[in-house]
């Protein structure tokens, strides 16, 4: 679980480097994009390392070990997961079109920076909610999770539209496809492996409490309620 963590973060990392290297003249806007990739994929892989370090295990193989199949095809999905996550940002790198730091760069990397700051923060507070002892059982409601039952899920999706916002002004001809890789990280989380399997663990976990129930009735799934 820790080598799955780690190569999915280092294959982002060096399938970035190696276009930057590879491609002649990478403008500012390519470079930005660069580090964006690189930052996230290493705050997220360490996150997630660490984690697993710490408890010995990721939950989200154990329905999976067992059946040897579908735990090689894990692996096969990884790559997917990356290609289609990272293509846009990989798109506009590389793209020969090149375009000042216009608005559409100062408004994309406004929301990025919006983005993993709520991702960075949901996280940390998680991580540090589930370290006290005096936590466990429970499930946790204060800070951004009072807001957002996912909001390290919807700092994820909103640091990738930023990243779209900046590869706008970039694209051409058949690149337009790679818009695929906000709306792809979008239904992988709302409807795929992230949403969908922890609300069902946390419905038969606390489901029927009344805390929980009122949290539930209270708390959007995903966008954080601003009051």
């Amino acid at each position: 679980e820790k080598v799955y963590v780690l190569t999915g973060a280092l294959t982002y990392i060096a399938i970035t480097l190696v276009l930057v290297l590879a491609s002649p003249g990478v403008d500012a806007r390519g470079m930005v994009l660069a580090a964006m990739v690189v930052l996230w994929a290493g705050r997220l892989g360490s996150f997630l390392f660490q984690r697993i370090r710490k408890h010995g295990k990721d939950d989200r193989f154990d329905e999976l070990k067992p059946d040897f199949a579908r735990f090689l095809n894990t692996w096969t999905i990884q790559g997917l997961w990356v290609v289609l996550t990272a293509a846009l940002a990989w798109v506009a790198i590389t793209s020969d079109k090149k375009v000042g730091l216009d608005g559409f760069f100062w408004a994309g990397l406004l929301v990025w920076a919006a983005g993993i700051t709520v991702e960075t923060v949901a996280d940390l507070e998680k991580a540090r909610f589930k370290n006290d002892p005096a936590n466990r059982g429970r499930f946790i409601s204060t800070g951004l999770w009072s807001k957002s039952r996912h909001p390290n899920y919807f700092g994820e999706i909103t640091l990738w539209v930023g990243v779209a916002i900046i590869a706008l002004p970039v694209l051409q001809g058949w690149q337009w496809a790679a818009l695929i890789s906000p709306v792809f990280v979008a239904l992988l989380l709302t409807k795929g492996s992230g949403v969908p399997p922890l609300e069902k663990k946390a419905d038969k976990k606390w489901g029927g409490q009344p805390d929980y129930e009122a949290y539930k009735k209270a708390t959007p799934v995903l966008v954080p309620r601003l009051k």
